[in-house]
């Protein structure tokens, strides 16, 4: 190699060692500006952190601990009174029609027809029995009938009716 091919490979290698520092340099005070900075937190992290450690219950002692007990136990009452369905109604052929149709129409899962011959074996039950295994749920040989039709929010007087209005439709 020629003396000038030194020079320039000598010149040219301090010009990439310089670079290479240069790069580690930046790198470094890089990670140090990030360190630095404060992040304002995600407001959703922050929500489901707070969701996570909010206590489960509370603890009621003495008469203040009875008065707020009482008050959760009204606004439990008045949320579940909220949550009737079908605003309530103890009309057994709109919840029929709106709910069990579905099932007591077609025979879907088992389920008695609207006809003598497929009521019958179990309007012979009696309608307590009847309004027990509506309210409850019933799995029997013939098929399976899910709580309160499969929709929690119907009181038990609303399945009672409507199960009366089924057995007095019968055709």
């Amino acid at each position: 190699m020629r003396n000038y091919d030194l020079d320039f490979l000598k010149k040219f290698s301090m010009v990439i060692g310089f670079l290479a520092a240069l790069t580690v340099i930046l790198i470094l005070f890089a990670h140090y500006l990030q360190g630095t900075l404060v992040h304002d937190p995600d407001p959703r992290v922050a929500q489901r952190t707070l969701g996570r450690i909010a206590p489960a219950g509370a603890v009621y002692a003495g008469q203040t601990g009875a008065a707020a007990q009482a008050a959760a136990v009204a606004a439990a009452a008045s949320k579940a009174a909220a949550n009737v369905a079908y605003d309530g109604t103890l009309d057994g052929s709109v919840i029929f029609n709106q709910l069990c149709t579905g099932c007591h129409t077609s025979g879907a899962g088992g389920a008695p027809t609207m006809t003598a011959a497929g009521m019958g074996a179990r309007a012979a039950k009696g309608a307590e029995t009847l309004h027990k295994h509506a309210i409850e749920g019933f799995t029997g040989d013939a098929g399976v009938m899910p709580p309160k039709g499969g929709n929690p929010s119907l009181t038990d007087e609303q399945v009672k009716a409507t199960v009366d209005w089924m057995l007095a439709n019968v055709k």
